[in-house]
């Protein structure tokens, strides 16, 4: 902030911490599972957000997750949230995630994605901000790429919305159910964002796990859509369902749902595509190819590589 109380051109926030032993993906391992790295991006875009619209956000939209090295228990993290673009009351935050080990402090990145806020007001609908002018020539650049990430967002979330999901399937697929917990709490009173793409992260890892028969890994994700809030005290259930496999990855549709203890009529909030890799002693190994075998199989394994299509970079024109 300006010492008017105006939001600086900047727009960034960065949090600086160490990566604890309770962050590893499994006990006894040493690299930090995905979805604590997705919390860490939440919390760093929803401070960045806050920060510019001058109060309560919530989180809309996560895609164009690239998850490049493992992060070790140990090492010095951080993450860097910059605002991008914003809209009338959408804030576009781009969040990059570095690790270093604390004796050199060399940082490598880690993760990358753009996380997409919408400011509330104390009536509960969008709120606008203030329009954000690029500061320097590379974030006018970075507010250009943000623009047109716009179109190819809309073709995935058009392109998922289209899918149906029902028990005509023979595909592998891991559910959990729990209640969303007074821990998972927001600054808002409901399930944090981040604590949804954890549970995402976990169901999607449970299915890549019992596909592969391998531990597996993270590398990407996109199409994350937050559709509405889960009070505390909700029912929760989270289905990860495999849809594509590759020579070592695994393509995974995961929708989380919420219901009222006292109704138990489930609604959708969350709904998102994951790649995972199978891993030996931390390396890509080859996963049983998974052939689909009903109509609605065949048709969600096309849909996930239709979305490899879609989220594939253009080449310039020439």
């Amino acid at each position: 902030m300006t010492d008017d109380g105006t939001p600086d051109g900047g727009g960034t926030v960065t949090l600086r911490f160490l990566a604890a032993p309770t962050d590893v993906a499994l006990l006894g391992g040493t690299g930090v599972a995905g979805g604590r790295v997705l919390e860490w991006v939440d919390k760093a875009a929803y401070a960045c957000a806050v920060a510019w619209g001058g109060g309560y956000c919530v989180t809309a939209y996560v895609g164009n997750v690239h998850f490049r090295r493992p992060i070790h228990s140990g090492d010095l993290v951080e993450v860097t949230a910059q605002l991008v673009l914003t809209g009338r009351s959408s804030m576009h935050v781009q969040v990059t995630v570095r690790a270093a080990p604390v004796a050199t402090r060399v940082f490598t990145e880690t993760t990358s994605c753009l996380v997409v806020f919408v400011a509330v007001g104390p009536d509960g609908r969008p709120s606008p901000v203030q329009p954000w002018t690029p500061p320097t020539p590379a974030l006018a650049l970075a507010e250009q790429d943000a623009r047109a990430r716009i179109d190819v967002r809309r073709s995935i979330e058009e392109a998922m919305a289209a899918q149906t999901y029902t028990g005509d399937s023979q595909a592998p697929a891991s559910v959990m159910r729990f209640l969303a917990a007074p821990t998972d709490v927001n600054w808002g009173g409901k399930t944090h964002g981040g604590t949804v793409m954890r549970w995402i992260d976990d169901a999607a890892w449970a299915c890549a796990v019992g596909w592969s028969g391998h531990d597996a890994r993270s590398v990407f994700s996109g199409g994350i859509r937050f559709y509405r809030p889960i009070p505390i005290g909700n029912l929760v259930e989270v289905r990860a369902r495999l849809l594509h496999t590759g020579r070592t990855s695994m393509h995974l549709s995961v929708h989380v749902l919420t219901a009222d203890p006292k109704v138990g009529e489930y609604a959708l909030t969350t709904h998102s595509l994951t790649v995972f890799v199978a891993l030996d002693g931390g390396r890509p190994v080859p996963t049983p190819s998974w052939v689909p075998q009903t109509e609605e199989d065949r048709r969600l394994d096309a849909h996930a590589v239709h979305l490899m299509g879609l989220r594939r970079p253009r080449p310039e024109p020439v």
